[in-house]
């Protein structure tokens, strides 16, 4: 699924809101998301998961066409936890 589709799955839920005002609402969601995490933040939704940001620290990589060694920089990485209920309705037999 992408934003679009979001957008109208939920517009389509809720026939009273405008799609214009539901792509606001998701946008506006999904930027607080983002800021959260830029600032080094936790972002947890109960039931579906929490978002992170964990660091990788500089390392030794290679070039897979050529093999040589190549210096990886640090780097700071969204990281996403699923919660219990997610888990479990995936997993559900």
């Amino acid at each position: 699924m992408i934003k679009s589709e979001l957008v109208q799955a939920i517009a389509e839920r809720n026939p009273h809101l405008y799609q214009r005002d539901v792509e606001n609402i998701v946008n506006a969601i999904l930027g607080e998301i983002t800021d959260a995490l830029a600032r080094g933040d936790r972002v947890e939704l109960r039931g579906f998961g929490a978002f992170s940001v964990k660091n990788r620290p500089p390392r030794t990589g290679r070039n897979p066409r050529t093999g040589a060694k190549v210096e990886v920089e640090e780097k700071w990485v969204p990281f996403f936890k699923t919660g219990k209920e997610l888990r479990e309705r995936l997993n559900d037999e």
